[in-house]
């Protein structure tokens, strides 16, 4: 049982390590596009409507690669967007342990809709999710669209374009960095 055990900390460790190897290498200018596409795909989702513009700050991180078999970690590459400028990259990096298998691929956008929660973001060196900050979660659903019930909260997370099969939607827990790209 210990042996089927480590076999899948390395199987897990190995598949996280495979996906986010290409979020890795990209450089600013590659992830600022993929960061537009990203954009582009919300803006399509019925019910967006312009949500974004009303955020002080928004947060985006176009793929991120969760993969877990009893132990899990996810990570993912992202930008920091204040008035449609970059202002910074940063990456999110969870791990977990408890009832999880499976691999997903996620796009996720963190929206601070009130100044005081983004400042607060960005004098942190390192910020992490439920414990620096609550979020409302709010994931697109199967038919493409968002509920608007959450829109008067100060942080809110959009999780959309998932690819993949993992039980298990948080992002309890997730630490976010600032990289330097």
């Amino acid at each position: 049982m210990k042996r089927i055990f480590m076999i899948a900390v390395l199987v897990t460790i190995f598949t996280v390590v495979t996906f986010c190897s290409n979020s890795m290498a990209l450089s600013a200018k590659g992830l600022d596009a993929e960061v537009d596409g990203t954009l582009e795909l919300f803006e399509a989702t019925k019910g967006a409507n312009g949500m974004l513009d009303k955020a002080k700050g928004v947060l985006i991180f176009p793929s991120i690669v969760k993969a877990g078999f009893g132990i899990g970690g996810e990570y993912g590459e992202g930008s920091l967007r204040i008035d449609g400028k970059t202002e910074g990259y940063y990456n999110t990096v969870a791990a977990s342990i408890g009832f999880q298998i499976g691999v997903q691929k996620k796009s996720i956008i963190i929206a601070f809709m009130r100044q005081a929660p983004l400042d607060k973001f960005l004098n942190s060196s390192g910020w992490k999710i439920g414990a620096d900050a609550s979020i409302a979660v709010i994931a697109v659903g199967a038919d493409g669209g968002i509920d608007t019930a959450t829109y008067d909260e100060p942080i809110i997370a959009f999780v959309f374009d998932q690819k993949g099969l993992m039980y298990n939607l948080t992002l309890e827990g997730a630490k976010i960095t600032k990289i330097k790209k």
